[in-house]
């Protein structure tokens, strides 16, 4: 009698919350947390850091790399690849969430982050050769990118022979930020609203971010040994160094630019769903965990017009 195969398993199904700080995504993926007894992993440069909950929104629930790397240490974009894919093949049901689109993308993405340390190798490099033949040395390695990169563009100019040395390039001939270099089947859903309503939740909640401590824990982080990627959690200089009310306003406009610079990054994806995150958290999650149990793939017409 011969033996019956099974049929191979499913491959895991990443669902993918993005959108602009104050959007919500938190919200919502908290609820889904608990609708589909899954596991929240974050997607967020600030996030990652520890003692800082206020300052980078930390959610009031388990989530994943969120408060994991102490202060003092550096983390690049590739060693949070690392975690991002561990952490995703560990969970049975994977929910992604973030604002920061680079280290959104390269949790999803199969293409590997060009390792630490090639970075400082190739400013060496540059700084050894000198901007003309640094420059020559990218054109016989891209010559796509050459063209577009003046040799006296040192970031620019190493950022591409790093890249290329990792088999890609800084203008690769297809731009799109999301095509099908997903690791896993992935469903990215993007949370999005008017501007002036993105401004004012931006406002209440520095406002509140304030009013529930952000100064004292800023100050205790500023006190202490910080990495130059630690020194880049938006409120915490301006917590730690202005007066409360100056530091309000200036956090609240940089999270105004922020907010801004993660819209034009949703734009720029494709194969995105993008809904009105203008109503409650629980409408989102219901919607979502419908849509999925009918196996469709939410609506992409529920878009909203920028202000």
């Amino acid at each position: 009698m011969g033996s019956s195969s099974r049929p191979a398993p499913a491959p895991r199904r990443v669902l993918a919350l993005f959108g602009p700080t104050a959007s919500g995504k938190t919200a919502v993926a908290g609820i889904l947390r608990e609708l589909l007894g899954a596991e929240v992993i974050s997607a967020d440069s600030a996030a990652l850091y520890a003692g800082v909950p206020i300052l980078t929104a930390a959610p009031d629930y388990p989530s994943r790399l969120v408060g994991v790397v102490p202060l003092a240490d550096d983390v690049s974009v590739g060693r949070y690849q690392q975690l991002a894919h561990e952490a995703i093949d560990t969970a049975e049901t994977p929910i992604l969430v973030g604002g920061t689109g680079l280290y959104f993308r390269a949790a999803l993405s199969a293409l590997a982050i060009p390792p630490p340390g090639r970075r400082e190798h190739w400013q060496a490099e540059v700084e050894r050769l000198g901007p003309e033949a640094a420059h020559a040395l990218l054109a016989e390695r891209d010559p796509a990118a050459a063209v577009r990169v003046h040799p006296n563009d040192r970031r620019r100019v190493v950022r591409a022979l790093e890249l290329a040395e990792a088999g890609h390039s800084l203008t690769p001939a297809d731009n799109r930020l999301w095509t099908e270099d997903t690791r896993l089947p992935t469903t990215i859903v993007a949370l999005d609203l008017p501007l002036e309503k993105l401004d004012r939740r931006i406002e209440e909640r520095t406002r509140s971010m304030a009013a529930a401590g952000a100064a004292d824990e800023a100050r205790r982080a500023w006190a202490g040994p910080l990495s130059a990627t630690a020194r880049q959690v938006l409120g915490l200089e301006e917590f730690a160094t202005l007066p409360q009310d100056e530091a309000v306003e200036a956090v609240a406009t940089a999270t105004r630019r922020l907010a801004r610079y993660q819209r034009k990054w949703l734009r720029r994806m494709t194969g995105v769903t993008t809904l009105d995150a203008n109503r409650p958290p629980e409408e989102i999650a219901d919607a979502i965990v419908a849509l999925g149990r009918a196996g469709e793939r939410l609506p992409r017409h529920d878009r909203v017009a920028d202000a």
